[in-house]
């Protein structure tokens, strides 16, 4: 789910599209909100906790307001990339990951935008999103729903992109607050985090989303040094209100919430539900924050004024949307055209070209006409990732049909899947006692489905494939990793699994989540079907000009990746084919780094992350040339698994008995790559492009409170393209702290035409100059002579320069 940050500005003049950004200072602390004195107990509470409920647009959050104070009901969606609506579509957005690899602040202004238009008009007030906690482990199962290893690209896409939400009166929740970094074990796990590591690069997002005037933050499951997020007042008290000046209010995620108590710890409300509870379509709330709260209340445990103050924050929020009164803002319209055309240029800028060999890409002449389209993300296209971020979309086209479009009446394009997802039915004597699926659950019930046995005749790589509607299953074979199905994973659940001959426990559990009832069947795909997709493929493949195998990972919420490889057969596959064809291209549709031991047989690959409804289009137009590659990575690429800032220190990743020590510190992501000397297989900012950009004369001088770089910037390539050119700063001479060798401190995106120059300038901000002074417990100066670099990503960066920092 998520974390929130808010600062509460004044009230916002509501515009027809929504709130006013006008004003994005943090104000002074304000009264507490007369609305709330005019409120019984039970009123009160029913702010601070939420309730689900599957009447009128389906909302996983709900709050029945106070219709006689002209305070409405409230809904609240998921959403990091769209609206997540167990009942329906919506625009589906490329992943968060994708708009941060853009490196382009305004088109995160519009990704929100069009989060903010659809939100409103489906009927929604309130998104859970964005994520912006850092990409510290490659494996980590949510690294698509967020934005970067760098606090800084983190700290200036999830203000920009909040902006954009807000401004068309949807409220944003910044998540998860904080260092909610892995999902294996997040609801247990005690994270050990220094202090200079805290403030340097897990929080800078959170400031910023708080000075953007983010309505609210979520904070996360884990714990962080020694105290729960949703009861630690050093977090939400000391540093979110009393450094930051926060003004909103502050939600715990899912069943985040540890005790009543909380309240008195700085969390304003809790987001804890029982779904054995559903009655009449709805599923109360308020393990912590309902009965026993009145109960702390009324026994004076907790004072009145602790619970006024939280509903406080929350009132005065619905008034700064213009949420109160007689007469609320309008909803808008739908725009799904305009949520699709953003959609489609996220997905084509955000899009990292990351090997082409001998100009591969973009295809033309015959390579562009005989085609051998491989992969079932290329026919069954791979729209988001999955859990809480998975958002079904209004429409989607396959990206075997835009290639087929683009390659014309005259190309020859032919289809093998390679990799088989779905497979057959089940026979009738492999599974004991028999199971025929269908309708598993009625309406309002969770539980058992199946005990009993699997039975497969040999030994091999088998794929179990699980279809549920109507709310969520969870699938066990020998008590192994749970394979999770139901809406929030797609239509369909897949999972390898290496089984020997005889039989296996099997059990199913599941829940519905709505009026409707549970219903699921399961398939397979044997290891003799997969072997002859596999070599239908190469057959394909040879007799094509070029091949195209589309790759795709499944990152989800609730679990981290057990390696880097890409699941299944695709490993192998990839090299069969490459082997077959040279001119093989090998589209991505992953959330986070994988590894690529088939790299060097290829021609090209294209990294697309979880593209979202206009992926298929934007997909055709960068193989085809139409659109120019210009994203950049956000995180580091390791070699493989064993290569990485947490690889070989259980302690480090993924924690021993319940707790996790940071001991890298500020050595995140590319920092640790370069402090340790390791060769990643891509480095933090890197990117190729079909044309090329020389650096040339820098120079730094003073401005404001910081520096402004100069550079001249020129395409010396034959197409018109992007570049993100980036700034790096050096470590001081002065500071014993631990510091970086180099830290990204700012970046430009620039657009050339071929032959053009550009005098480009990027400011450094004095806060970058800075480094978290342990000692002190503050920001401090790091003072002189330092290095300034200027280049196209952290490993190749030909301009350098010297800026003298003054001491403070």
């Amino acid at each position: 789910m998520g974390t929130r940050l808010l600062v509460l500005f004044a009230v916002c003049t509501l515009l027809t599209g929504g709130v006013a950004a006008a004003d994005q200072r943090v104000q002074p602390d304000q009264q507490l909100n007369p609305l709330v004195g005019k409120m019984t107990l039970d009123e009160k509470l029913s702010f601070v906790h939420w309730t689900v409920t599957f009447s009128g647009p389906f909302s996983v959050g709900y709050l029945p307001g106070v219709p006689r104070l002209g305070i409405p009901e409230i809904r609240a969606a998921d959403g990091p990339a769209g609206i997540r609506l167990n009942n329906g579509t919506a625009a589906a957005l490329p992943a968060p990951v994708a708009l941060a690899a853009s490196f382009d602040d305004q088109l995160a202004k519009s990704y929100g935008s069009a989060i903010g238009r659809d939100g409103r008009a489906l009927g929604q007030d309130l998104v859970m999103g964005p994520m912006m906690n850092t990409i510290r482990v490659p494996q980590a199962g949510r690294n698509y729903e967020t934005f970067s290893e760098d606090p800084l690209v983190s700290a200036r896409t999830a203000a920009a992109e909040i902006q954009g939400i807000q401004s068309q009166g949807l409220m944003a929740t910044a998540k998860h607050f904080a260092e909610n970094n892995q999902e294996d074990n997040r609801q247990t796990v005690d994270v050990n985090v220094d202090e200079q590591a805290l403030h340097e690069i897990e929080l800078p997002a959170f400031k910023s989303a708080a000075h953007a005037g983010v309505s609210s933050v979520m904070c996360a499951y884990n714990k962080v040094n020694g105290t729960p997020s949703c009861g630690n007042a050093e977090l939400l008290d000391d540093i979110l209100r009393t450094q930051w000046d926060f003004k909103g209010w502050v939600m715990s995620d899912w069943m985040a919430t540890h005790s009543t108590d909380a309240i008195t710890k700085g969390l304003d409300q809790e987001l804890g539900i029982d779904w054995t509870d559903s009655v009449n379509g709805s599923v109360p709330g308020g393990k912590y924050f309902g009965e026993p709260l009145k109960k702390a209340v009324e026994d004076g445990r907790i004072p009145m004024a602790t619970l006024d103050t939280a509903v406080s924050r929350i009132v005065t929020q619905l008034q700064r949307f213009g949420l109160v009164g007689a007469h609320p803002p309008a909803r808008p319209a739908r725009d799904p055209a305009g949520a699709a055309k953003v959609a489609q240029r996220v997905a084509e800028d955000g899009a990292v070209l990351l090997r082409d060999k001998d100009g591969a890409l973009p295809l033309t002449g015959t390579a562009g006409r005989s085609i051998a389209v491989i992969g079932p993300t290329a026919k069954d296209p791979k729209v988001s990732g999955l859990g809480s971020a998975h958002v079904e979309p209004d429409t989607a086209v396959a990206p075997l049909d835009t290639i087929r479009a683009r390659a014309g009446a005259e190309g020859s394009v032919t289809y093998s899947t390679g990799e088989e997802l779905v497979g057959s039915a089940l026979p009738a004597d492999a599974l004991s006692p028999a199971f025929a699926g269908g309708t598993v659950l009625k309406p309002g019930t969770v539980g058992s489905i199946y005990d009993g046995t699997l039975t497969v005749p040999e030994d091999g790589d088998y794929r179990l494939a699980v279809r549920v509607t109507g709310g969520a299953a969870t699938v066990q074979v020998d008590g192994g990793a749970p394979i999770q199905a139901g809406e929030a994973y797609g239509k369909v659940t897949s999972a390898p699994m290496r089984l020997t001959a005889g039989a296996h426990k099997l059990s199913i559990s599941g829940q519905t989540t709505g009026t409707k009832p549970l219903t699921l069947d399961l398939s397979w795909v044997t290891p003799q079907a997969a072997e002859a997709a596999i070599d239908q493929a190469v057959a394909s493949a040879k007799a094509a000009r070029t091949a195209i195998v589309f790759a795709y990972d499944d990152g989800a919420e609730g679990a981290d990746r057990t390696s880097l490889a890409l699941p299944g057969h695709q490993e192998e596959l990839i090299s069969r084919v490459a082997k077959a064809n040279p001119n093989t291209v090998v589209v991505l549709n992953t959330g986070s780094a994988v590894k690529m031991p088939w790299l060097d047989d290829t021609a090209a690959v294209l990294d697309m992350w979880y593209p979202g409804e206009s992926g298929a289009q934007a997909t055709a137009a960068l193989l085809f040339g139409d659109v120019n590659p210009s994203g950049k990575l956000t995180q580091t690429f390791p070699v493989d698994e064993h290569s990485t800032p947490v690889t070989g220190d259980p302690k480090r990743y993924p924690g021993v008995g319940d707790e996790e020590t940071y001991s890298e510190g500020i050595y995140v992501g590319y920092r640790w790559y370069d402090k340790n000397e390791v060769r990643p297989l891509f480095p933090f900012g890197y990117g190729l492009t079909y044309t090329s950009f020389d650096y040339r004369d820098v120079s730094a001088v003073p401005a404001g409170d910081g520096y402004d770089i100069s550079f001249t910037l020129r395409n010396t390539g034959q197409r018109a393209g992007k570049e993100v050119a980036q700034v790096y700063l050096g470590a001081s001479p002065e500071v014993r702290a631990p510091q970086a060798d180099r830290a990204l401190a700012g970046y430009a995106k620039v657009e050339l035409a071929p032959g053009q120059s550009e005098r480009v300038t990027v400011h450094i901000d004095g806060q970058k100059l800075k480094y978290w002074n342990t000692a002190s417990h503050g920001w401090a100066t790091g003072a002189g002579v330092r290095s300034v670099f200027v280049g196209p990503s952290s490993a190749i960066l030909p301009l350098q320069a010297k800026i003298a920092v003054p001491a403070a």
